[in-house]
Formats: structure tokens, sequence, C-alpha cells
């Protein structure tokens, strides 16, 4: 994940800052260096890294921490609010057009997921914001391109203008508009060709596009790995089409971050949407603030909360949690359960989302969700009866449910085993609510080898 290098720092020179007694103008340079080093490592450019620095300590003195008895919850608050505006603070919302439809044109070079992230961005103002949603296949070069945009379209339940009939990419915008307009869409999204690198019949071809349909918004899609070159496609692209935003894809992967903090301070321009996987859900509206606390280590509840309201029906959620706080849940709910967790994202997304919660490396995560996957595949295997009285599993039947799921009766006992002391543990639980205090050795499924 972006950023999880860079925030095992931070949280280590807050850790520093917390235990000292007093702040004072050496310790205080003592921590700015680390944070420079830090930034640096995370692959930020040199002049935001200088800026921040300056602006931390500018604002540290400007609030006297020097002066308090404990001053480490002040540098924490300045540190993040400079993180949330180096992100690009308020400046990510996307703007909506009154009673016409919204225009975005979706930029970017070629191999960069375009065309994925058209379909990903139409999904979520569907899906997330009720939005009545068009897709147009401007990328009439490859023919790929447009058959990914409708089957993408197909998946998701949007419609796709295409033509395959030598239309110009202007008139597919032009006649898409008229689309979107007689037909009363709130949303239009111009899937737009790219290239491998930036010439001028693609920015003619742009900036066609651009003055006949008039787009309300022109997002870039720039590609968190490329690091400080985004910087420089950004740029160059601004120049000649004038963007009001960003798409940074990949912050799932192993990139540093440094595009990301860098590239609002270097062209003002704003990331608007992040992805961050490779599922049509994967990409969320980008919150400065709410990124700003992920990489202090302060979790992102607001966050899990959307996730967890998206998935899951409320009455049905109070319904199940009785059952398993009086430890009478059955091993179909225990799959029901973990089939929700995984649609809300990987163990370790979720987990980052928590405050307070250990970061957990790329083998704790997989050891994790594939738990989850032998469970779910041992209690598919078994018959209605087993699922609810897993107590008359005797030997035979334990083989004849390891030869249908592919596993050993040593993992059908191990699972079995967690689900039993799953059920205990939350029984304690229930003894537990009055005092405020989580059982020790509180082990879920798919947590149990982190």
């Amino acid at each position: 994940m972006a950023f999880e290098s860079l925030s095992e720092k931070f949280q280590r020179i807050i850790k520093k800052v917390r235990g000292q007694s007093r702040l004072t103008e050496a310790n205080m340079d003592e921590m700015l260096k680390e944070v420079r080093i830090a930034l640096l490592e995370a692959d930020v450019n040199f002049k935001v890294v200088k800026q921040f620095v300056e602006d931390v300590k500018v604002k540290a003195i400007g609030a006297e921490v020097y002066t308090k008895l404990n001053p480490s919850q002040m540098v924490v608050k300045i540190v993040h609010d400079e993180l949330t505006s180096l992100l690009g603070s308020e400046d990510s919302e996307l703007h909506y057009e009154n009673n016409k439809p919204t225009i975005i044109m979706l930029v970017g070079l070629q191999g960069t997921g375009k065309t994925t992230s058209a379909g990903k961005l139409a999904n979520l103002m569907k899906k997330k914001l009720g939005k009545k949603v068009l897709l147009a296949a401007g990328d009439v070069y490859r023919p790929a391109a447009i058959d990914q945009l409708e089957q993408i379209g197909n998946q998701i339940g949007v419609p796709v203008l295409s033509f395959r009939d030598g239309t110009s990419p202007v008139d597919i915008a032009i006649k898409a508009k008229e689309k979107a307009y007689n037909e009363h869409f709130d949303v239009l999204i111009i899937d737009t060709a790219g290239r491998l690198q930036i010439d001028e019949p693609l920015m003619k071809e742009l900036n066609d596009i651009s003055d006949k349909v008039s787009p309300t918004e022109v997002l870039l899609l720039v590609d968190a790995m490329s690091g400080q070159d985004a910087i420089n496609v950004a740029n160059t692209f601004n120049s000649q089409l004038h963007l009001s935003g960003i798409i940074m894809s990949k912050l799932d992967g192993d990139a540093r971050g440094g595009a990301a903090l860098s590239i609002k301070h270097l062209t003002g321009l704003p990331i608007k949407f992040a992805g961050t996987g490779e599922k049509l859900s994967d990409l969320d509206v980008f919150h400065p603030d709410r990124m700003a606390d992920r990489i202090l280590g302060m979790g992102d509840v607001v966050t899990l909360v959307e996730k967890v309201q998206e998935e899951i029906d409320e009455k049905e959620a109070r319904k199940e949690a009785a059952k398993m706080m009086d430890g009478r849940f059955t091993l179909d709910d225990l799959v029901k359960q973990m089939k929700r967790i995984q649609k809300m994202g990987s163990l370790g997304g979720l987990m980052k989302l928590i405050p307070g919660m250990p970061t957990i490396s790329e083998e704790q995560r997989e050891k994790g969700e594939q738990e989850m996957r032998t469970m779910e595949a041992i209690v598919n295997s078994m018959t209605q009866e087993e699922r609810e009285h897993p107590e008359i599993l005797k030997n035979s039947r334990k083989v004849r449910i390891a030869r249908g799921s592919g596993k050993t009766n040593a993992d059908i006992n191990r699972m079995l085993k967690k689900y039993e002391q799953m059920k205990e543990m939350m029984k304690q639980l229930q003894q537990y609510k009055k005092t405020g205090r989580m059982p020790p050795g509180m082990n879920f499924p798919g947590m149990g080898m982190m």
C-alpha cells in the first residue's frame, strides 16, 4: 500500500516526540530532520519537502509549542494539517452541474488504466452517489478499448455510446453530449485515446473534444507507481488542456506515495479520486484529511463506517450480532460474515482504517485471507445439518468433507477449533461489555495467523 513505509516512519517520529516532556528547539530540529528524511525516502519532491518542513517549524513556533508541558498533541496536529494541505485540503471535491449533465473528460497516457478507471468512476457515481451515468468510448484507435468499455458497462449496468464505423472521437463526444442532454443523464464520462507519450496530434484531438463539449471536469489519470514522472505528465497536459483534477491509480500498490504528496503543490491540481485495487468498486473519492490520518497512523474510521454501510444491512447486522454475542451463530453465519469482510476489501486495507491496529506484512495478510478461503471451502462442502450442528462431525463425515473441499482432516479440525474458540470468546465478550475492556487473546477468523 502506498505511504506504508512513510506511515511507519512518521509513527516512530511521533512516538519519540510523545516521549519528550518538553519540546525544545534542539529536539524540534531533530524531529524535523527525521521528517525530512522520511519524506525524501518516500520520493516526495525535494522542493515540497523543504517547504513542508519550513511550514511545520514556523507554525510550531507560532503556536508556542515550546512553552507547553506536553507539546506532542500540538505537533501532531500541525503535521496533520500540513499533510492535509499538501494533499489538497478541501479542493478535492468534484463539481456537479445543476439542471444539466455534468461532463467529465478522462485523459491520460496509454497504459495507465484509463478505460478501467472510466468504468470505476461510472460505477462509483451510480452506486454511491445515485447518478444516472452515460459512458462514451472515445478511444477509436484501439478496438479492444471499445470492447473493454462495453463489457464494463454491461457489468455495472451503465450504457455505453460507441461507434465502429469510422466516426471521429470529436463527433462521438458531440453525439454523447446530445444523448446525455436528450435522455436526462446526470453524468457523461468520455473515455479518450491515449498515447505512449504526449504528442501534438493527441493534444489537438483532446482540445477539439474539449472545445466542442465544454466539459465540467477534465481529469487526468496518473499512475502512482510512476513517481515524479507523474508531475511532468500532469504539467504538460495541464498547460494545454486546463485540467481540473487528478485520478491517482494504483494507490494500493507498493508506490512510495511521493507523487500523491507532491502533485498538488507542484501542479496546483487536486487529487479527486484514488484507485485502490483492481475491482470496479476499488475507486474512492479522495479525502486529503482522511489520508493524512492514515499516514500518521490514526486510522480512518469514517471510511470504514462508509464501507460497512455500503455492504451491510443494518437490521440483519443487528440480528446476527445478537446471535454472535450469545454464542448461537452457526458455521453458515461465520461464512456470511467472512464474505462481507472480503467485499469491503483486503484485511490489510481494513486494518489500516482502524486506529491503533498494527501494520501487517504482505505474508501475514495472505495467510489471513487464505485462512478465510479455507474455511469457506470446508463449510461449502458440508450439508445444512452439519453447518448448523458441527458436533455431529465424526471421522467419516470429515473424510467426505475433506475430499469435497480439497482440504485435509487437519484443516477441518483447525477450523472447528477456531469456530468453538470464537463462540466462547463471544460469550466472554458479553460479560466484558459492562467493564468496557476486551477479553484477552481475542482472535477472529482471518486474523489468527497475524
